[in-house]
């Protein structure tokens, strides 16, 4: 029978480890239960043992916090502090669990902060690039209220829906990341080391070179002669690009540009009202004021000609009435979203038709992802192919103009 490697907390909060003899995960759970121990972590011995090394030496050097070390923290949180642990003793215990040695240090500087007398909202708020405005104003809301344990559990949840949304996104990218990788690779090497060849051959016969191996020849030899010259102006439009979109008008003209874009721009702008809505809704279902929940929601939209829209609806919705309107009059709204919305107002059900419309769009992002990934492969296939092709045609135009000379 497996051995699974279990964490658990006891009773009075005392954090447990060993390891447990079960026919699965769920039966270690139940018989840790049945001793009245809340399960933390239950993994088995194989898995665990074999990427041990490897994963303790890439988070000691090369370790950073990402979305996912925040979500596991949120979870473990939200566990203990829902089985009844005291906030301070679930702080401890997430401490010890927490492998990431840079989130370990952010977690124990939250603790002190919260034994130094500050709520854990205040403590957060200490470590914006972890936690951002709306992490910390859903924990101040669950604070005030007395519901911070169902705060945390919204807050799992949220988490786990960004970053399911975001991995969907990255998977679908590698293949033709790797396709231009490889195929650049089988670029470089056949200009690199079998151009040249053929150049020594026809230099010594005196022979001209056909016309396309000609061509390929010059092409190769200017960039190598002026790489320093195109690198360098490559570098000097990026700066110049970074630094015009670094202002309002810039921004705001390159913002408008990706929207327009064929097929992106419409991926583009479903993952901003996805974006929009999911975290909205999680906000005003937290018991976040409406006009601070919009104001919060502004901050996390990337695109600058939605977010500036939201001003116009901000004040609107300070006036008085409802969202839906305002949201329509931008433009920037699409249709389907701003009559969900609307119906959501009219039945008293805003906050779960906003986290409707979140789902109904990030369920679009993954359809059209795959669409557009589907339309750029064969794209990129045929660009690469044709490159590949023109370099195979020179050498073998050469070879064969080789072999008709008079020897």
């Amino acid at each position: 029978m497996p051995h699974y490697r279990y964490k658990a907390t006891e009773k009075t909060g005392k954090l447990s480890t060993g390891v447990m003899e079960g026919a699965s995960e769920a039966a270690v759970i139940q018989k840790l239960r049945d001793q009245h121990m809340l399960p933390i972590s239950v993994e088995s011995t194989k898995s665990s043992d074999s990427g041990l090394a490897m994963e303790f030496d890439f988070t000691r050097f090369f370790s950073r916090i990402r979305l996912r070390d925040v979500m596991e923290l949120t979870s473990k949180l939200s566990t203990l502090v829902d089985a009844g642990v005291t906030l301070d003793r679930s702080l401890a215990i997430t401490t010890e669990l927490t492998e990431n040695p840079k989130m370990k240090g952010v977690v124990r500087d939250v603790r002190r902060k919260v034994q130094g007398g500050a709520s854990f909202g205040e403590a957060l708020a200490q470590h914006p690039r972890v936690f951002n405005r709306l992490y910390v104003n859903m924990v101040r809301s669950g604070e005030a209220g007395g519901v911070l344990d169902t705060i945390l559990q919204r807050l799992t949840g949220f988490l786990e829906e960004s970053e399911e949304l975001r991995q969907e996104i990255v998977s679908q990218s590698i293949y033709p990341i790797l396709l231009i990788i490889v195929s650049s690779v089988v670029v470089t090497l056949m200009v690199t080391f079998v151009l040249p060849k053929f150049t020594v051959i026809f230099d010594s016969m005196g022979a001209d070179l056909p016309l396309p191996t000609k061509i390929l020849v010059n092409a190769v030899n200017f960039i190598k002669h002026s790489w320093y010259f195109i690198l360098g102006a490559i570098v000097l439009l990026v700066a110049v690009f970074k630094q015009y979109i670094n202002t309002r008008e810039g921004r705001l003209k390159w913002d408008d540009l990706k929207l327009k874009l064929p097929m992106i721009g419409k991926l583009l702008l479903k993952i901003e009202i996805a974006r929009f809505s999911r975290t909205l809704g999680t906000l005003v279902r937290s018991g976040v004021p409406i006009l601070q929940a919009l104001s919060i929601v502004k901050e996390t939209v990337t695109n600058q000609v939605i977010a500036d829209s939201l001003l116009s609806v901000y004040s609107k919705l300070k006036e008085g009435g409802g969202l839906a309107n305002p949201l329509r009059e931008t433009g920037c709204f699409p249709p389907l979203a701003v009559h969900m919305i609307a119906v959501g107002e009219e039945t008293g059900s805003f906050e779960t038709m906003l986290i409707k419309v979140a789902d109904t769009y990030e369920s679009d992002v993954r359809v059209t992802i795959k669409r557009v990934m589907a339309a750029i492969e064969p794209a990129l296939i045929v660009i690469m192919g044709a490159l590949i092709g023109f370099i195979v045609l020179s050498m073998l135009m050469a070879v064969f103009s080789v072999a008709d000379m008079p020897i």
